[in-house]
C-alpha cells in the first residue's frame, strides 16, 4: 500500500514537471514571437513619417510614424479611465480627428490628464479648436473588452474598443489610433505621451518560473524515490 502511494506521488510530480516544462517552452516561443514583432515595429517606426489621406487609412500603417491635419470633433471626446503617469492617477483623453476633405475619422490619443480618482475628468477643459496638425505613432485598436462605463453624466472607457466605438460615432473610423508625440508647442495638458516601449514583456520571467517549478517537482519526485529505497533497505 505504501509502495503504491509513493508511486502515485512520484507519477504526480512527474506529470507536474512535464506540464511546467511545457509551459516554460511555450513562454520561450512567445518571447521569440514578441522579439520578432518588436523588430518589425522598430523598422516601421524608423521609417519616414507618412502623411495620412483617404487612401492611407489602413492597418498597414500600424507602428508607423504618421502626420495628419484636420479638426477635432470634441463633442465625441473619449475618456480612458484608470491611467497613471509617473505615479499620478488620471485619465487619457482621446479625440476623433476628421482629416481635411475626408469622411473617415482617426482617433488621437492626446495624452494624460490628472484626476484624483483616475475616472472623473472634464475633457471640455482641454479642447483644442481649429485646425490641428498631429504627429505620432499609429497603433492598433482593440477589438474587445472595452465596453464603456456610465457614471452620472460621464462615460469612461477601459480601452479603445474599435467595434463598439464604431457603433457610437457618426462616421467611419480608421483601423488604428494615433498616440500623439510630445511637442513643446502644444498645451501643457493633456500631457502627450511617448510611444509604448518595445520590450520583452514578462515572457522570460514566466519561462524561468515554469522551469523552476518543473525542477522543484523533479526534486520532490527524487526525494520520494530515495525514501522508498531507504525503507526497502
Amino acid at each position: 500500500m505504501v509502495l503504491r502511494s509513493r508511486s502515485i506521488l512520484v507519477a504526480g510530480f512527474l506529470v507536474v514537471a512535464a506540464v511546467c516544462a511545457r509551459l516554460g517552452v511555450w513562454q520561450v516561443h512567445r518571447l521569440k514571437e514578441r522579439r520578432a514583432a518588436n523588430a518589425v515595429a522598430r523598422d516601421a517606426r524608423s521609417a519616414p513619417p507618412v502623411r495620412l489621406n483617404g487612401t492611407t487609412l489602413d492597418s498597414s500603417l500600424v507602428n508607423r510614424r504618421v502626420r495628419v491635419v484636420g479638426r477635432y470633433d470634441h463633442e465625441h471626446d473619449i475618456v480612458l479611465r484608470s491611467r497613471e503617469y509617473r505615479g499620478v492617477p488620471g485619465v487619457q483623453i482621446v479625440s476623433p480627428l476628421l482629416p481635411e476633405g475626408e469622411g473617415t475619422a482617426v482617433l488621437i490619443n492626446r495624452g494624460f490628464l490628472p484626476a484624483p480618482d483616475a475616472v472623473t475628468a472634464d475633457p471640455r477643459t482641454v479642447r483644442e479648436p481649429g485646425v490641428a496638425t498631429v504627429e505620432g505613432i499609429a497603433l492598433p485598436l482593440d477589438s474587445s473588452g472595452g465596453a464603456p462605463l456610465e457614471r452620472g453624466d460621464q462615460t469612461t472607457w477601459a480601452r479603445l474598443d474599435g467595434r463598439i466605438l464604431q457603433t457610437r460615432l457618426p462616421y467611419p473610423l480608421a483601423p488604428f489610433y494615433i498616440r500623439q508625440t510630445p511637442d513643446s508647442t502644444l498645451p501643457r495638458f493633456p500631457r502627450r505621451l511617448e510611444a509604448p516601449l518595445l520590450n520583452d514583456g514578462p515572457h522570460l520571467n514566466y519561462a524561468i518560473q515554469w522551469f523552476a517549478f518543473a525542477v522543484i517537482a523533479l526534486v520532490f519526485a527524487g526525494v520520494i524515490l530515495n525514501q522508498g529505497r531507504g525503507s526497502e533497505a
